[in-house]
C-alpha cells in the first residue's frame, strides 16, 4: 500500500501502519440475509470504496457474512483496477458460515480448522488477492471446538504466510481474555462509540499495555450519530434492515440516543464540522485506539466522516461531549478519555513490567472458561459472552 497523506499508526506489533479511519464494508453487503441493511446499489458501494482509497484511506474491513459473500465480492471488484502496490490493506474475518438454501437464518459458528481454512480460501477468491492482511475471528470459539484449537489455526495461518496478522472481532472483555490464549492477537475489534462505551472500561487499557492494536467498530453507532436519523426515519427503515429490531433503535433508548445526537450535533456545528466526523473523532481520542472502522454506502458519506482522520477533538470538545452524554443518559461506560497526567519523576523500575509472552490479565471470564454464542445487535455485531 502506498504512503498516505493521512496520519497513520502502527497496528499493534505488526508492520502494518494504518490510517486513523478505515472503510467499513458491512452495510454494502446489502439485503437478503439476517443482518442486512436493506437494498444497496453496488455501483454506489464501489464508488464509495474508491473515493475513500483515492482520498488516502489505506485499509478496508469486511467479512464473509456481510451479505453472505457479497461485501467481499464488491470490495474485490472495486479494487480490481488498482495495481498490487496501490491497493489498501484488506482485513476480513472468519468463524461463521451460512446455509445458501436458507439465507435468512442467522449465520452459525464454524471454528474447526478445516472450516477456517476453507473460509480463508473463499475470502481470497472473492477479494481477488493471495494473502489477507488481517484475519479476525468473529467469535472466540465455535460450539464443540476447543478455543485453543480454533485460535491455533489462525496462528498457523499467520506462520504459513497466508495472512499477515490475526485478530479478534467483537469480543467483550472476558471473551477477549479467554480467546487470547495460546497466543496473543495482533488486533482487537470491539464495538465502540459515544453510545456503546464498554470497551473503555478495560479492554482499551489492556490492549495498550500489551501492544495489541484496536479497531473501533461502529463509531457512528450504525448511523445514529450521523444526524441523519429521527423517529420518522427509524420508523421508515425497510423491513429487511436489521436495525429495525435493534435495542438502540427502539423505545427509550432511541430517545436518549437521538438526544445525544442532537447535543453532539450542536458541538459539531459550533466547530464547523459534521456530526459524523465528530462522532468518529471521539473514538480516536481514546488512548489505545489505533483506528476506527467507518461505514459508508455512498461517496458523500465518506466525505462527511473523513475529516476525523486529520481533525482531532480538543479538551473543550471532549468536555462538551462528556456533558452531552451525561445529560442525554445515552449508553453506558466512561464518558471522556482520561486527561493525561503529568509524568512522574524518573525512578528505578521495581518490576520488569508486562511480559511479551504472557499478556496482562483482563477482568475474569466465566469461572469455568465456557462461553455461549449470542446475538447482541444493540452492540452492532455478533458477540461472545460468558455463560
Amino acid at each position: 500500500m502506498p504512503a498516505s497523506d493521512l496520519p497513520t499508526r502502527r497496528l499493534g506489533r505488526t508492520d502494518l501502519h494504518i490510517t486513523r479511519v478505515g472503510f467499513g464494508a458491512w452495510a454494502i453487503g446489502g439485503a437478503g440475509y439476517a443482518y442486512g441493511w436493506g437494498r444497496q446499489d453496488d455501483g454506489d458501494s464501489a464508488a464509495a470504496i474508491r473515493y475513500a482509497v483515492e482520498h488516502g484511506v489505506n485499509w478496508i474491513d469486511t467479512a464473509p457474512v456481510y451479505g453472505l459473500g457479497h461485501s467481499e465480492e464488491i470490495v474485490g471488484a472495486a479494487l480490481a483496477p488498482y495495481a498490487e502496490p496501490d491497493r489498501p490493506y484488506l482485513f476480513t474475518k472468519c468463524g461463521l458460515t451460512w446455509d445458501e438454501t436458507e439465507r435468512s437464518r442467522p449465520p452459525r459458528a464454524a471454528g474447526a480448522p478445516k472450516q477456517l481454512r476453507r473460509g480463508l480460501e473463499g475470502s481470497l477468491r472473492r477479494l481477488g488477492v493471495e494473502r489477507i492482511d488481517l484475519y479476525q475471528l468473529h467469535w472466540p470459539r465455535a460450539a464443540g471446538v476447543p478455543r485453543a484449537e480454533t485460535w491455533q489455526t489462525l496462528l498457523d495461518l499467520r506462520q504459513e504466510g497466508k495472512v499477515r496478522a490475526v485478530g479478534l472481532c467483537s469480543q467483550n472483555i472476558a471473551g477477549f481474555a479467554a480467546a487470547a490464549t495460546p497466543g496473543r492477537p495482533d488486533a482487537a475489534q470491539p464495538p465502540f462509540s459515544a453510545i456503546d462505551r464498554e470497551a473503555a472500561e478495560g479492554l482499551l487499557g489492556w490492549c495498550a499495555a500489551n501492544e495489541v492494536g484496536v479497531l473501533a467498530a461502529s463509531p457512528m453507532q450504525c448511523g445514529l450519530l450521523t444526524g441523519a436519523f429521527n423517529r420518522d426515519r427509524v420508523a421508515a427503515l425497510p423491513t429487511d434492515d436489521w436495525r429495525r429490531g435493534d435495542g438502540e433503535f427502539v423505545g427509550a433508548a432511541l430517545d436518549r440516543n437521538l438526544d445525544l445526537a442532537r447535543r453532539m450535533g450542536d458541538v459539531a456545528h459550533r466547530r464547523g464540522r459534521t456530526l459524523a466526523a465528530v462522532a468518529v473523532a471521539w473514538t480516536l481520542a481514546w488512548p489505545g485506539v489505533t483506528g476506527a472502522i467507518v461505514g459508508a454506502r455512498r461517496p458523500d458519506q465518506v466525505r462527511d466522516w473523513l475529516p476525523a482522520a486529520t481533525e482531532p477533538l480538543d479538551d473543550d470538545d471532549l468536555d462538551e461531549i462528556a456533558e452531552a452524554i451525561e445529560r442525554s443518559g445515552a449508553g453506558t461506560g466512561p464518558t471522556r478519555p482520561p486527561v493525561p497526567a503529568d509524568p512522574p519523576p524518573a525512578a528505578a523500575p521495581t518490576s520488569p513490567g508486562p511480559s511479551l509472552a504472557e499478556p496482562t490479565p483482563l477482568p475474569s471470564a466465566a469461572a469455568d472458561g465456557t462461553y455461549r454464542v449470542t446475538t447482541d445487535r444493540s452492540r452492532g455485531d455478533l458477540l461472545a459472552e460468558p455463560s
